[in-house]
């Protein structure tokens, strides 16, 4: 899966690069256990999506300066069209590389919805209108826990600000902001949200650092060389 802005060579990263409060932690969860396959996967009732990142549908709107906004996850034969749009915008191709035909979301979709639930897909609506692409996602249960030292319960997050409008005057920022602390809020045993923006996407490791993320390190991975983001639940209230 080709992940994204807002998303090394194999080998851990280097201790000296994440700072002493990056330390690697793990432990043969619950939810290790449902990926090794010796568990039956939780899902939440009524809602068809899994328990590990749970239904970000439900989670409360939130009033922002630019208007109310929440999460919705994607539904593919209503959202597809939108989506797939966005992901042909050339400033998204460039770092998203999901350009082409509306089968080439649809499969990028279909791989996460049909999943044992550890990526949600979302559209984000601002003011009544669909405007953002989400990911949010279990970090410590995806394939970037190879390259990084993982936490359990750490949470991640990818980000498209799909019009062009909504682009260069702060929305993203502010964005990021509202959703990491909806996470945090909607995950109490969640330390840490993270997040790989592509090094090169220099408006989108700038937002990550507005919203309150900290650059913990460079990191190889297969797709991109990316910036490692994170934001901590213990610093939220003083960035």
């Amino acid at each position: 899966m080709h992940h994204a802005d807002a998303h090394i060579s194999t080998g851990a990263v280097p201790p000296d690069a994440t700072g002493t409060e990056d330390t690697l932690e793990l432990r043969l969860t619950d939810e290790l256990l449902v990926l090794f396959g010796d568990a039956p996967a939780p899902t939440v009732a009524g809602a068809g999506l899994s328990a590990l990142v749970g239904d970000p549908g439900a989670w409360s709107p939130v009033t922002t300066p630019a208007g109310p906004f929440r999460l919705v996850p994607a539904e593919p034969d209503r959202d597809l069209a939108v989506i797939s749009r966005w992901m042909n915008d050339p400033a998204v191709a460039a770092f998203w590389e999901l350009a082409g035909p509306e089968s080439v979301t649809a499969a990028h979709l279909r791989q996460q919805l049909a999943g044992d639930g550890r990526s949600v897909p979302c559209l984000g609506a601002l003011g009544g209108m669909p405007m953002s692409y989400w990911e949010i996602y279990r970090a410590d249960l995806d394939p970037l826990a190879r390259h990084y030292p993982a936490r359990p319960h750490d949470m991640g997050v990818h980000l498209l600000v799909g019009g062009v409008g909504d682009r260069g005057r702060g929305i993203g920022t502010l964005l990021l902001r509202v959703v990491s602390d909806l996470i945090l809020d909607n995950h109490p045993l969640c330390g840490r949200v993270v997040a790989e923006p592509d090094l090169r996407n220099t408006p989108s490791v700038a937002a990550f650092l507005s919203a309150g993320f900290r650059f913990s390190a460079e990191v190889d991975l297969p797709e991109k060389r990316a910036a490692l983001m994170i934001r901590d639940r213990a610093h939220r209230e003083h960035l």
